[in-house]
């Protein structure tokens, strides 16, 4: 699986709703945000409401494929939503293949001052 590929799918939780999240999250996933803490996938799909990013780009991005069945990647992000500024981040995610799909089993976000 290449960077881009994954990247696919990590971008459409970026500007997809509640479809793209519930498509995409391991039942088990945990997902840590400085603003909210630590959340399960149940909590995480039940939040997603109001405007979406409308664009969202990748830099100084990394991929480790640590097993067949095990990917995590690494970037920055720099997401835009109409009137509002610029969010810019560090992430992780850990995708786990499971029954021929990979889906997100640990995302982790930091914002950048």
């Amino acid at each position: 699986m290449t960077f881009d590929e994954i990247w696919t799918l990590e971008k459409s939780l970026w500007l997809g709703g509640r479809e793209a999240y519930a498509a995409l999250l391991h039942p088990r996933c945990l997902m840590a945000f400085a603003e909210v803490g630590i959340l399960d996938a149940e909590t995480v799909i039940d939040s997603i409401t109001g405007p979406r990013w409308r664009e969202v780009t990748p830099s100084d991005y990394t991929i480790a494929q640590a097993s067949a069945d095990l990917i995590v990647i690494g970037y920055r992000a720099a997401a835009d939503r109409p009137d509002a500024p610029t969010y810019c981040c560090v992430c992780t995610s850990t995708y786990l293949l499971s029954e021929g799909r990979w889906l997100i089993i640990q995302h982790q976000q930091t914002v950048e001052a």
